[in-house]
């Protein structure tokens, strides 16, 4: 399988290479050369293999000849040895359970593949790779614990001082080793503008082994794809179209859905839910792109204001607005609907949601009220644990959560930080003196 730039068509690398860049020289996301198909014959016979087994069906298609197959599911089998199950409310409604990974939110899927892929390339480097990581919450902590111990790489977690949740800013910062957590005084789009630059910055690449981690990497996105497929695994009646609600921030969740999609599971129609940071919404409203400064909300890991998967997505449609309308339906909600949301699931169904998960059930009721598909059968993407926003969460329903035991031995431990502002001079400074 060949990978190109989203600015650039012409020129092609192989998986291998696009893993470790991360980010093309250019700037631009990579992109396969051709979407993989998956057989019909699989999807008909689909719920008779494992979530493992999906992976792998789904992870050769991408990495082609450059991983042998006994690797490769070595990879899947280490990346995907925890479930993602559909938790049923109704007859109409699930939710699809994406926490029960070691960090306890959806990305330890994209992490936990990424750092094994990556590990298995950077063997042959013969040299030191540094990974750079923009977090809004949950993304760091995943990939912290996904590559932690991990020999020949090193990781930089950025995040931004004081917009992320007590429990999240513990499990980002109380890791030695090869992980340090850098805290930069400015929003999450500083963080991601700042690792953008280092990718182009020539005098820092002729120094450092530079690669990402966030979900501007492809290897985050494919593992990301295996537990759309997992979850219509798990639908009871196929013959109802299939609507899955996905929170949406810098969009890479909802463009691995968008993948699985075009890989031929059915998935009927996709829903971008966003919070305050609606730039994705917008874009599907006018057609135009207007990235701006993101502000705080409570389902903080989408706080995103220039969201770097749409360049993906737009790709992936050929750059037509109305084939992207006709796949994906977007609607945001602020903090006040947020909350309304974590409560009304509670008092109908008894299940405590986080407030990512909460802005993707109202997205979901919206839709389901539009009627544009009749008898549709939803999906919310519930994408971290409630115990993870405890303090807000707790408020909402008025009863407490108990927090899981891989959780809460990391409130106990010691933060450890490189504090920088947001202007590029300053990480630059602090990666030239490694």
């Amino acid at each position: 399988m060949k990978y190109y730039s989203t600015r650039d068509k012409n020129n092609f690398v192989d998986f291998s290479t696009a893993v470790i860049d991360g980010l093309a020289k250019d700037g631009g996301l990579f992109m396969p050369a051709e979407m993989p198909f998956l057989p019909s014959s699989f999807i008909r016979e689909i719920e008779k293999v494992s979530f493992q087994e999906i992976g792998y069906e789904i992870a050769k298609r991408f990495s082609g000849d450059e991983i042998p197959s006994g690797e490769l599911k070595s990879i899947i089998d280490c990346a995907v040895n925890f479930p993602a199950p559909l938790y049923e409310l109704s007859n109409d409604l699930s939710v699809l359970e994406l926490f029960h990974g070691p960090t306890l939110a959806f990305k330890d899927f994209g992490a936990r593949f990424m750092a094994k892929t990556m590990g298995y390339f950077a063997h042959g480097l013969g040299k030191e790779l540094n990974i750079l990581v923009a977090t809004s919450g949950d993304t760091g902590s995943a990939v912290a614990y996904g590559f932690y111990g991990v020999e020949g790489i090193n990781v930089y977690l950025l995040y931004p001082k004081g917009k992320v949740s007590l429990i999240q800013e513990k499990q980002l910062t109380t890791l030695d080793k090869n992980i340090t957590a850098l805290e930069v005084n400015g929003t999450f789009d500083d963080c991601q503008r700042l690792v953008k630059d280092a990718f182009v910055d020539e005098d820092l690449n002729a120094k450092l082994n530079l690669s990402s981690a966030n979900s501007i990497n492809i290897a985050r996105l494919i593992p990301q794809s295996f537990y759309y497929a997992n979850a219509y695994r798990q639908v009871k009646d196929k013959s109802r179209p299939v609507v899955i609600s996905v929170p949406s921030g810098n969009l890479g969740n909802i463009t691995a859905g968008l993948f699985a999609k075009k890989m031929g599971i059915p998935i009927a129609k996709f829903i971008g839910a966003t919070n305050r940071n609606d730039v994705f919404t917008e874009y599907l409203k006018t057609a135009i792109f207007n990235p701006r400064k993101s502000v705080l909300t409570l389902s903080n890991a989408m706080d995103v204001g220039n969201p770097s998967n749409l360049e993906r997505i737009i790709e992936l449609y050929d750059e037509d607005i109305l084939k992207i309308r006709e796949d994906v339906f977007s609607v945001s909600y602020n903090d006040e609907e947020t909350v309304v949301g974590i409560k009304e699931l509670y008092e109908k169904y008894k299940y405590i949601i986080d407030p990512h998960g909460a802005v993707g059930y109202r997205a979901w009721e919206k839709f389901n009220e539009s009627n544009t598909l009749k008898n549709a059968y939803g999906i919310i993407v519930e994408t971290a644990h409630p115990a993870k926003f405890k303090e807000a969460v707790e408020e909402t329903i008025g009863s407490e959560i108990e927090i899981p035991e891989r959780l809460a031995v990391c409130l106990n431990k010691e933060k450890r930080t490189v504090e920088l502002n947001c202007e590029y001079s300053s990480l630059k400074e602090f990666l030239m003196n490694l």
